[in-house]
């Protein structure tokens, strides 16, 4: 579940090893290209925490954000 924290929309994902983080990551940044709107990503092992914000409307979350997490959404 995404949380509002900060600013930022943020949601942790755990995955079975590092491998499928990864493999999570770079989908994530497929879409991310596609919509022109990217991230903030940390990895560490199996775990994956993003946060969005939409940073040329001064860091705050907007709807671009709300989009995208949607769509992050539908990756699992």
């Amino acid at each position: 579940m995404w949380t509002e924290s900060d600013n930022k929309l943020t949601r942790e994902f755990k995955f079975n090893n590092f491998k499928d983080a990864l493999l999570f990551i770079n989908k994530v940044a497929d879409i991310s290209e596609k919509y022109n709107h990217h991230p903030e990503i940390y990895n560490v092992y199996n775990r994956v925490k993003l946060s969005l914000c939409t940073h040329d409307k001064g860091s705050i979350i907007t709807d671009k954000d709300y989009n995208l997490a949607q769509k992050i959404d539908e990756l699992l």
